[in-house]
Formats: structure tokens, C-alpha cells, sequence
């Protein structure tokens, strides 16, 4: 295979990215003992400067194209992702600064840390290749585990870490597993050249293995039941702006992983339709993983728990999106989309006020401690319900619509019916729990005073993220039109 520069142009926001951090990393060695805000601005630039790229080639996108030999694939599917990644990202860098430095965890490779991250959300949009996906997922998993065990006094955060790696590292096992067996079954890893086999593949038991292995894998990288054990203690364990990246950025990049594998490359009727179908069994882990979550999310007393249930709850009606992609196709995959960019606003936001109403050695994560919020700050309690609302699926909010598609689209399919109803039923548990949060705000006294952080850019970040949470929900269409136009393939 001879190089191309020109193929160069396909991944310059991952190079951009990638060298970002790099620097920043060099950066911060030769400015030791100074304070480390400016690094928040340098890596936002770097964001910013990536998200630019990629609106610069959506706009003069005109067909899918590959490169580096079919490893890496350019197309609006991809262009969506990584603006969807990239959001994330900015927000998670305006929450960090404020929240780091109260803790006492002002150190500056954080901020590389997150660049590195987000690199490898880039090479999973892109992928077209099983190794390449591979690839994009350790280059994201190691720097969030690193994250998460960043605040190294904190026993919870070291516990967080080490359960999440361990559980990484059990995933990473089934996926080179899985890989190693398709490859056997088919002589490919590229997904293209699997989907063109797959139909006489279907009844290998080798290729059968394979696929349910990697499923598996991509179970743990979601967080769905049973694969989740990990989550609760990782979420609570890891600073809030760190836990709001991993709720939002990875778990989406997770999904869109999901899509390109199934969709991409397991998207062959035999695969959808037989005995051992991809289709029925993510069905199963969808009833689990958001009945599990939506139970424990009942019972939690802190909101750093509760909310990262709700995260689990959340990946199950995912899935039922990721199974109407494979039913009905193109309308699943849209609500999907347009769901993963919805929960990335709403999810962020309410990770972002908790991090706003902390302090060291003070966090105010029992619910107890949301006492009286909505009269000392209303503007943060307000921020916080609208969040709320949105994660319940309440109107006129982004969470609601991206449910709604994501329903609408699997009803398209008869069989899919009984899935629906138990999600609509999940829904309509987790209003509880939500409300549970509301109620504390506004109608339970006030006990200890509040003392949040008093930062702008964390201001910022609440401010965007309820601003798009309210006009996602206002105007769905425009960006569910958004979403349908990345389709795979175009």
C-alpha cells in the first residue's frame, strides 16, 4: 500500500487533535508551578480549530471516501459523530478548570488527557476497518482511565479506576477475540468486505462466535446489563466534569462504534434475521440494561449514582434504537443520532451543575444536600430541571424527541411493538427519580449554605447546554434533518 499525502486531508481533526495534545503536554513540563488555566483555553482552541475542519468538509462533502487503505473512511456519518464528540469535549474543558482547582487537582495533563480521548472517538467515526476500531477504542479508553483515577487522594477515585480498567481490559480481550474469529471465518477485517461476505458466513459457527463475542465487547463499552458493573463506581468515583465526559463523549462514541460494526458490516439480512441474530439479542440486553438501571436509579440517595443509572437506563433505549437501525434502517439510525447529540447537551449539563454546587471537601452529592437549591439559586436549580426533564423524556425538551424518534421508528416494525412498550414503561419509571431531584429543590428546607463555584466558564457551559437542550426540543426537525443526512455510507 503506497502513501498518499493527499489522504492526509480525510483525518486532520484527529491530527489536529493528536498534535494539540502533544503539545500541551510539553506545554505544561516547562510551566511547572504556574497555574494551569490557560491550558483549558489552549485545548479549546484545539477543539475548536478541529470543529471547524470537520464543518469545512460537511460542507464540501459530496461522496464517502476512504483512505489509508480502506482503515479509515470519510463520510457525513462520520463528520456528525465527531461534531457530536467534539461538543462534548469543549463543554467537559469549560466545566474542568473551575472544579480542578478547588479540588486540588490542578495538574496539566488532564487536558492533553481529553485531547487524547477525543482523538480516539475521531478514529472510531472514521473507522473502516475492525482494527481500526480497535485502535480508536484503547486510544479513548486509556486516556479515561487515566481521568478517571486522576484524583489520586480519593480512595473512591482509585477504586473507580482500577474497576474500569479491569473491566476495559476484559472488553479489549473479547474484542481481539471476536475480530480474530470473524477474520478466520471471512479472510477480512475491513467492514465492507465483511458485509460482502457475511451472507455465507451466517451459518459458520466460527463467525456466529465472533460476532457475539465482539457484541459482548461493545456491551461493556456502552455500559449495558450485565456488562455495567463498572459504571456506578467509575461515575462516582471520577471528578464530575471527567464523569460528564464519560456519560456523554464516550458513550456516544461507544454507540457510533456499535453502528459502524452492525450496521456497517453485520447488517446482512442473514445476520438480522436468524437464530442467533445480533438483532435479538441486543433486544434482550436492551430490556435489561434499562429495567437494571431504572431500578437502582430508584433507590440511589446521591445524584452522582442516580444520574450515572440514568446513564445505564439511557444506553438501553439506545439500544432500541440500534435495533430499529437494523429492522428499518435508515429512520433508526437518524434517531439514534439525533438521541446521542440530545444526551450529550442534557447529560453534561446535569453533571454540570453538580460540579457547580461543590466544594473541597464538600461535594453535596446526597440529595439532603439539594435542599433548598431552588431558593438560594434558582438559575441552578432551574438549569438542573430542565437537565431532568429532558433525561425523563418530558416535552418540550431534546429528551423527549430523541426518544420519541427512536420509538417511532422501531413501531415501524410490528415485531418491535413489545420492545416499545417495556422502553415507554421504563420511561415512565424513571420520571420518578428525576422528579425525586425536583422536589428536594424546590419544596424540601434548606440546610447547609451552598457555596458554588464562581467560574464563567463553567456558567458558559450550563448556559449552551440548556440553551440547545430547550431549542432541540423546540426545533427537532432541523437537527433530526441533520442526522439523517449521515447516514452511513454518505
Amino acid at each position: 500500500m503506497s502513501f498518499d499525502p493527499a489522504q492526509i486531508a480525510a483525518v486532520l481533526p484527529l491530527l489536529v487533535l493528536s498534535l494539540a495534545g502533544c503539545g500541551l503536554l510539553l506545554t505544561d513540563a516547562f510551566t511547572r508551578g504556574r497555574s494551569r488555566g490557560f491550558l483549558m483555553w489552549l485545548a479549546l482552541a484545539a477543539v475548536g480549530v478541529a470543529f471547524i475542519l470537520v464543518m469545512v468538509q460537511w460542507r464540501g462533502f459530496e461522496s464517502a471516501q476512504t483512505a489509508f487503505g480502506g482503515m479509515v473512511v470519510l463520510d457525513h456519518f462520520a463528520l456528525y459523530a465527531q461534531m457530536v464528540f467534539l461538543t462534548g469535549g469543549a463543554l467537559t474543558l469549560l466545566l474542568a478548570p473551575a472544579y480542578l482547582h478547588e479540588h486540588g487537582l490542578d495538574f496539566g495533563e488532564f487536558y492533553p488527557l481529553v485531547l487524547f480521548a477525543l482523538a480516539g472517538m475521531s478514529i472510531l467515526a472514521q473507522a473502516g476497518d475492525l482494527v481500526t476500531i480497535l485502535l480508536g477504542i484503547e486510544t479513548m479508553s486509556l486516556s479515561v482511565y487515566v481521568l478517571t483515577g486522576c484524583w489520586r487522594r480519593s480512595p473512591k477515585s482509585e477504586e473507580g479506576a482500577l474497576k474500569y480498567y479491569l473491566n476495559g481490559a476484559v472488553a479489549t480481550a473479547f474484542l481481539v477475540y471476536g475480530i480474530a474469529l470473524i477474520y478466520g471465518a471471512t479472510g477480512e477485517t475491513n467492514l465492507r468486505a465483511i458485509a460482502s461476505q457475511a451472507a455465507g458466513a451466517a451459518g459458520q459457527p466460527t463467525f456466529i462466535l465472533g460476532m457475539l463475542l465482539t457484541l459482548v465487547a461493545l456491551g461493556f463499552k456502552v455500559a449495558a446489563a450485565p456488562f455495567h458493573m463498572w459504571a456506578p463506581d467509575a461515575y462516582e468515583g471520577a471528578p464530575t466534569p471527567v464523569t460528564a465526559f464519560m456519560a456523554a463523549a464516550v458513550k456516544a462514541a461507544a454507540f457510533v462504534a456499535v453502528l459502524r460494526v452492525l450496521v456497517g458490516a453485520l447488517g446482512t439480512t442473514e445476520l438480522k434475521n436468524g437464530s442467533l441474530s445480533w438483532v435479538y439479542v441486543l433486544s434482550g440486553l436492551s430490556v435489561l440494561t434499562m429495567t437494571v438501571g431504572n431500578l437502582a436509579a430508584l433507590r440511589q440517595e446521591n445524584v452522582k449514582r442516580l444520574l450515572a443509572y440514568s446513564s445505564i437506563a439511557h444506553a438501553g433505549y439506545l439500544l432500541v434504537g440500534v435495533v430499529a437501525a437494523g429492522v428499518v434502517g435508515a429512520e433508526g439510525r437518524a434517531a439514534v443520532l439525533y438521541y446521542l447529540l440530545a444526551y450529550t447537551f442534557t447529560t453534561i449539563g446535569a453533571f454540570g451543575v453538580v460540579a457547580w454546587i461543590g466544594r473541597r471537601g464538600d461535594e453535596r452529592l446526597l440529595l439532603d444536600d439539594w435542599g433548598g437549591l431552588g431558593t438560594r439559586h434558582p438559575a441552578a436549580a432551574l438549569a438542573m430541571t430542565i437537565f431532568l426533564l429532558s433525561l425523563g423524556g418530558i416535552p418540550p425538551t431534546a429528551g423527549f424527541f430523541g426518544k420519541f424518534y427512536i420509538f417511532k421508528a422501531a413501531l415501524e416494525s410490528s415485531a418491535l411493538l413489545p420492545l416499545v412498550v417495556i422502553a415507554v414503561l421504563n420511561s415512565v419509571i424513571s420520571i420518578y427519580y428525576y422528579l425525586k431531584v425536583v422536589m428536594v429543590m424546590y419544596f424540601r428546607e434548606a440546610g447547609r449554605e451552598t457555596v458554588p463555584l464562581r467560574s464563567a466558564p463553567v456558567t458558559l457551559a450550563l448556559v449552551v447546554a440548556a440553551f440547545f437542550v430547550l431549542q432541540m426540543g423546540l426545533q427537532p426537525g432541523r437537527y433530526l434533518a441533520y442526522a439523517a443526512k449521515s447516514l452511513l455510507g454518505g
